[in-house]
């Protein structure tokens, strides 16, 4: 009963103060571009980390991105809102991706000038609620977690801005997502229920023996370089409600092929003082594990990364894919291989 007054109040609320609403035809980015800092990437993650702490936001954790050849800096920052999660509390536990709200703090250009971008909360409530009842009520409660979000950065020396990122999709493309164009082929036409695939542990536990489980098995893998996919580590862990939790989790492997591979085909914003712009797309990181109990029985879920890279990277490019077609079974079989059998 309180999810659904929450819901209530959230609509109105968000239709009064909502920074940025969407036609049924516009295109909305997966990032958003909300900041560009007037001080050092230093100065800014300082100025942040402060804001965040008197915000109503909850973090629980941050990464510091490994650039390829230390060319750029970047920072992840993984939290959630009790309002959006409270919003949610009556949705499927296999929805809790999109509660799960990223912000990035990054140098790019010449100057290597300081900017602040999200992992777009909109973009995800259009994936993750598509078949919700409660749709209408959930779009709102999005609109309303980015716009608290845009006024927590806001606050930071610098300027605001509100810049719809690569890859643009419209509402009703996310709300049916299967990948796009000629490459939902290799993500199977899979939505994202599909996608999200079953990891198989160890004996029958419950569900907290289970977190146990998993959180064991990943922080004792050993993670490889660059090259090599093997060994995760946790930046996040966040029980979300009883019967689900997620895990973000991070490799070099995977961080080095994220920012190589959206920087390839972007020449016209490559120079030698920064090579590598798809730094701009590093709140796509942690990728996931979830936690849920559904059925009766507790499912140890993560995605197909090939679905998922086309969510976040399809602005790479169709020959990004092809030329990249081994990266995302690498990560997804890595993945696998450091929990199955968790006990």
């Amino acid at each position: 009963m309180k999810a659904r007054l929450w819901m209530a109040v959230v609509s109105i609320a968000a239709l009064i103060s909502a920074p940025l609403s969407f036609a049924a035809d516009d295109k909305i980015g997966i990032f958003e571009t909300i900041f560009e800092s007037s001080q050092s990437f230093d100065e800014t993650t300082a100025a942040l980390d402060a804001a965040l702490k008197a915000s109503s936001l909850q973090l629980h954790g941050t990464h510091d991105v490994r650039v390829p050849d230390d060319k750029h800096q970047a920072r992840v920052y993984v939290l959630t809102s009790p309002a959006y999660v409270a919003a949610a509390a009556d949705e499927p536990a296999r929805t809790i991706s999109a509660q799960i709200l990223r912000i990035a703090v990054y140098t790019q250009g010449d100057a290597q000038t300081t900017y602040v971008n999200m992992a777009n909360p909109v973009a995800h409530a259009m994936v993750f609620y598509a078949d919700s009842n409660n749709y209408d009520a959930m779009m709102a409660a999005a609109r309303s977690v980015a716009g608290e979000i845009r006024d927590v950065v806001a606050a930071l020396p610098g300027k605001a801005m509100s810049r719809q990122q690569e890859p643009l999709r419209r509402e009703k493309h996310y709300r049916k997502f299967k990948g796009d164009g000629p490459a939902r082929m290799m993500a199977k036409f899979r939505t994202f229920e599909k996608s999200q695939l079953e990891i198989e542990v160890g004996p029958q536990q419950d569900f907290d023996a289970t977190i146990a489980a998993v959180v064991a098995a990943v922080t004792t893998s050993t993670v490889s370089d660059a090259d090599d996919s093997t060994g995760w580590e946790i930046i996040a862990e966040v029980r979300l409600r009883d019967d689900a939790a997620y895990l973000g989790l991070t490799n070099p492997y995977i961080e080095d092929k994220m920012v190589r591979i959206n920087s390839r085909f972007r020449g016209d914003s490559k120079s030698d003082r920064s090579p590598y712009p798809g730094v701009d797309h590093v709140a796509a990181l942690p990728t996931e594990v979830l936690i849920v109990q559904v059925g009766g029985k507790t499912r140890v879920l993560h995605y197909g990364q090939m679905w998922r890279m086309q969510l976040y990277f399809w602005d790479s490019g169709y020959r990004a894919f092809t030329a990249n077609v081994g990266v995302p079974s690498a990560i997804a079989n890595s993945i696998e291989d450091v929990i199955e059998g968790a006990n």
